[in-house]
């Protein structure tokens, strides 16, 4: 699913657009026993209940796509008899009212899923009649032949709360507040099945993971078979860079960094306004490299390098592995943290035969806070020491 697919599931989530039909819920202590569970029509809460759950299923389906919401295809076998893809389907046909699938789906999540404190699996079924689209984009509500049929998965913590006074209305004074155990934002979830195209894809989920270095690789195996999963985030960066040095290696200077991070950025310009987020498979990282300015030389071993570090038929999300807040230069005592745009004002030279940077600067310079009025003349050797 792309960025305006996720859009238009997550505008269903408002009380006037809402057309969950069931909610199922389940409360695990920390030594993943059981407490409690509810199910029951949606439109059956309390309003203020109902207005607290929408919140969450929006944050399910919140953040980057390919960094914490990540497309996954089930493999052939686990579409067959038996398999996990055939078990959330069926979950899904029965509308989340068959009690032995709810609990059998309860049970897998809390065997395979890894977390030592308390938390709340919060699963529902939504029937999504899709409108149709104008040439110019509009929704028509009256053109739809489309009903998008899913489930839509939350795992959240529950923490209790902090201890503090409080006031307290019936006594009319502060006292000690009573804590309470209390439901916080989703860390993962999912989508079954995807909204590829605006229609069901049966083959794919999108997951959901608030913290992007975490994926759970060994809970979306077991829970759902996945045998190809991508790199988190943080470690799609790690392998971008350790790939940079690989192919470079001796020759990996500051220029030829710095224009592989600047052609990245300008890739990631030229694309913002696509609805699919850019992806850099093998080729792609090749001609990146290319257009950088890598000799044909320095890429003699970068299919190997690639294949050994990230796999064959691995891809990158360019998001996840731009720099494009801030350019960083590191030495084991000074960090220089400078704007991608302004990464051409710092230079390497060798002076004095020792390496040194050089930074161009104007007359608005600062210090501490301090604004230097005039920068002293010193001789052009030992300027840049």
């Amino acid at each position: 699913m792309n960025k305006k697919e996720i859009a238009e599931i997550r505008r269903q989530f408002t009380p006037d657009r809402c057309t969950i039909t069931r909610i199922c819920g389940c409360y695990i202590d920390a030594e993943k026993n059981i407490k409690t569970q509810m199910k029951e029509a949606f439109f059956s809460l309390p309003e203020e209940d109902a207005f607290k759950y929408l919140d969450i299923f929006k944050k399910t389906l919140s953040g980057a796509v390919g960094k914490n919401l990540i497309n996954l295809d089930f493999p052939l076998e686990e579409e067959r008899a038996g398999g996990r893809q055939e078990f959330l389907l069926n979950l899904r046909d029965s509308r989340l009212k068959d009690d032995s699938l709810i609990e059998e789906f309860y049970n897998r999540i809390i065997e395979h899923f890894v977390y030592g404190e308390n938390y709340y699996i919060v699963i529902i079924h939504v029937d999504y009649d899709v409108p149709g689209k104008a040439s110019d984009g509009m929704e028509m509500y009256d053109a739809s032949d489309n009903v998008y049929s899913y489930l839509l998965c939350s795992i959240c913590p529950v923490h209790l709360s902090k201890p503090g006074l409080g006031y307290n209305t019936d006594t009319n004074r502060i006292e000690n507040r009573t804590q309470d155990w209390i439901v916080e934002p989703p860390m993962k979830g999912f989508l079954f099945p995807a909204f590829n195209d605006r229609y069901t894809d049966l083959h794919s989920i999108v997951y959901y993971t608030k913290n992007a270095a975490e994926l759970q690789e060994d809970f979306l195996r077991e829970m759902f078979g996945f045998g190809r999963i991508p790199l988190p985030a943080k470690a799609q960066k790690e392998t971008f860079h350790a790939l940079i040095s690989d192919t470079l290696g001796s020759q990996c200077d500051y220029s030829l960094i710095r224009s592989i991070h600047e052609t990245l950025n300008e890739r990631l310009e030229e694309t913002k306004d696509d609805p699919e987020p850019l992806e850099l498979g093998k080729q792609d990282m090749r001609r990146l490299f290319e257009e950088s300015g890598v000799t044909d030389e320095q890429l003699e071993d970068f299919d190997g390098y690639y294949n050994e570090r990230a796999g064959e038929d691995a891809s990158f999300m360019a998001a996840n592995i731009a720099s494009t807040r801030n350019f960083r230069i590191q030495t084991p005592d000074i960090v220089v943290q400078v704007k991608p745009e302004a990464a051409s004002m710092v230079e390497t030279r060798v002076i004095d035969g020792r390496q040194c940077l050089v930074i161009a600067v104007n007359d608005n310079v600062e210090v501490n806070g301090v604004s230097i009025r005039r920068m002293p003349d010193i001789p052009e050797e030992s300027s840049a020491k």
